[in-house]
């Protein structure tokens, strides 16, 4: 329990420290527009952002060593521990990409995402429980570490995609282009909306238990810990503080997580209103001012090159590994799980973007779009299939 603790609050040191270090990077953009030149490493602004940002990254890293000790394992077999050990290697290809090209405006959207993330993994149970057969296996570790690893390499490509985009869609005008980045912004905020919700609800000490009959037939037990919106059978509730009837579910949806997802959308939907409201524009306007010195060109190559390195680091983790490690756990290398469905559905998007970039020549806005789109699958992939579908990919 003692490292448990201890990683617990090297995840706090890590969520602070790309707070602070996103505020920094803020005060680099500013300078910069303010004095009318180009950012460089030498601004003081800009060395005192990466300098938290790797003292964030070393905690994060820390966390990871320390949570691995206590549990025994890597910890990477739940969503808590894959979906902190995601932003712990986007914050790390993040400085990759950082010493590479000098842009504080990737810290400036990358950190908020990892902040979000994290965020987003502490709402799910810390408690290190033994693993299930099928994860007591090495190559769990490979093939999950590598996929995290290129969907967080695939993620800047996204970033640099976001920035290009904001930068030139005419906010003042309505059009597609302004249609969809504003949905990105209010993607964003459905996140938000998720820690808002579970927060809220736990601090209202909120439980419902209900009885059903599981598909052995066999009597069984779940509790809420949100007011219920569907349910998978006929409950029979244990309290009294539920509300009825629950909606009846295909056997393939798991009920009680699609009930969070509904309560995310709506907190969230809630908190989109107010900040349209409270800045009188859509979120993408708000942001363009922080973007407004933005290469085109080095966003477009930071794109480009972040997709080049990480197809083939995702090729290897969510494919190859992931095959390797469905052989061993259930001697079959494919079997159309939802969670592999959706990897192969990523890889053939970004092989697509490659295809397209390098024989038609999308660069530019269709490029940026294409990333921002991959990012959103990846998400979809964390999220919905993770959250919703049932599967044997369930335990996390």
């Amino acid at each position: 329990m003692h490292y448990v603790e201890i990683s617990s609050n090297l995840l706090l040191v890590a969520f602070i420290a790309y707070l602070v270090a996103t505020l920094l990077f803020g005060g680099a953009i500013k300078g910069a527009n303010k004095n009318k030149e180009s950012f460089t490493s030498e601004n003081r602004w800009g060395r005192a952002a990466i300098t938290v940002t790797i003292i964030g990254f070393l905690s994060h890293i820390g966390y990871f060593i320390f949570r691995w000790i206590a549990a025994g394992h890597a910890p990477v077999s739940n969503l808590f521990e894959f979906t902190t050990a995601f932003a712990m290697l986007l914050v790390g290809a993040f400085i990759l990409f950082y010493f590479m090209y000098k842009v504080p405006s990737l810290g400036l959207f990358a950190l908020p995402i990892a902040i979000v993330i994290i965020g987003f993994a502490s709402m799910f149970p810390r408690e290190i429980n033994p693993l299930v057969p099928s994860l007591k296996s090495y190559w769990l570790t490979i093939h999950v570490t590598t996929a995290a690893l290129g969907e967080a390499i695939l993620a800047i490509s996204a970033v640099a995609g976001l920035v290009y985009l904001l930068k030139n869609i005419d906010m003042t005008k309505k059009s597609k282009q302004r249609f969809w980045i504003e949905a990105v912004m209010f993607t964003v905020v459905i996140f938000v909306g998720f820690i808002v919700s579970t927060i809220t609800f736990s601090a209202m000490g909120y439980e419902a238990d209900f009885s059903y009959l599981n598909k052995d037939g066999k009597e069984a037990q779940i509790s809420y810990t949100m007011p219920p919106i569907f349910g998978m059978n006929e409950y029979q509730t244990l309290t009294d503080r539920t509300m009825e009837p629950i909606a009846e579910m295909p056997p393939n949806v798991n009920a009680k997580k699609l009930t969070t997802v509904v309560w995310s959308l709506i907190f969230g939907t809630v908190i989109y209103i107010l900040i349209r409201l409270i800045g009188r524009k859509p979120i993408a306007a708000m942001l363009q001012p922080l973007v407004r010195r933005a290469n085109n060109q080095l966003m477009d190559e930071i794109g480009y090159r972040s997709v080049l390195i990480g197809f083939p680091v995702f090729s290897l983790g969510a494919l190859v590994f992931a095959m390797i490690w469905a052989q061993e756990a259930w001697s079959r290398f494919w079997g159309w799980d939802p969670k592999e469905v959706w990897a192969l559905i990523t890889w053939l998007f970004y092989a697509a973007f490659l295809h397209l970039r390098i024989t038609k020549g999308w660069q530019g806005e269709k490029s940026a779009w294409f990333a921002v789109i991959g990012f959103t699958i990846i998400m979809f992939n964390l999220i919905f299939v993770n959250l919703i579908i049932a599967g044997l990919h369930s335990y996390a």
